[in-house]
């Protein structure tokens, strides 16, 4: 995986850099502030970026909002020290496919890019749980919108699970279907609720109350 790192603290990009080369990935570029970050990312086409968020000029959200207008098939991943609730969701709508806190440990770190190398989003715990508790007063007895209503009872059934934070291995469990199926039905569901990538796909289903709808048996 080709890997572009975004930072203004050149200590931070070379200690990140060294990490995740020793994880076989390849560092193919670097920038200091939001505006180069979106030069070189233009250039490189990198399939990974490492964004923060607070630096000079234009910041990373404003960044990531012009990479991903560019190069929707790169991944954005906002790696901060910030863990205001605005700047998660802001980040999410701008198209991040997820959200890290600069205090992880090492291996927790390690088993979100395994996690992110697989496709799914990531996202520190505690940022996870918040988005939770943000979205737990909406009501999940609303009238069924017309996009929801376009979703299979085996879609919705996955969504159920993204909303209490599964990974992909563990909606298969849980469902009793194969990962590649998970993946299946995780692309008609962006292509029916036309959504960027997983992270905005969470969000829709915590809006609209999934994480709180019983579990129900596999079909």
């Amino acid at each position: 995986m080709r890997v572009m790192l975004v930072d203004d603290h050149a200590l931070f990009r070379a200690g990140l850099a060294s990490l995740l080369r020793a994880w076989g990935l390849d560092i193919v570029g670097e920038a200091d502030n939001g505006r180069d970050a979106v030069q070189r990312a233009t250039e490189l086409s990198p399939d990974l970026v490492f964004m923060d968020i607070n630096m000079p000029g234009l910041n990373g959200l404003e960044a990531t909002r012009a990479i991903k207008t560019q190069l929707p098939e790169t991944k954005v991943i906002m790696l901060t020290v910030s863990d205001d609730e605005q700047h998660l969701f802001e980040a999410i709508k701008s198209g991040a496919e997820g959200y890290l806190l600069k205090n992880l440990r090492e291996e927790e770190f390690a088993e979100l890019v395994r996690r992110l190398e697989k496709g799914e989003p990531i996202m520190s715990p505690g940022l996870a749980r918040r988005i939770l508790q943000e979205f737990a007063h909406l009501s999940t007895g609303k009238e069924q919108p017309e996009a929801e209503s376009a979703l299979t009872q085996r879609e919705q059934e996955v969504l159920e699970q993204v909303a209490r934070g599964s990974g992909n291995r563990e909606i298969a469990a849980v469902l009793l279907i194969s990962e590649n199926t998970v993946n299946f039905h995780m692309k008609n569901i962006l292509s029916k609720l036309h959504l960027k990538n997983r992270s905005q796909v969470v969000i829709w289903a915590l809006e609209h109350g999934f994480a709180g709808r019983a579990a129900k048996p596999p079909a």
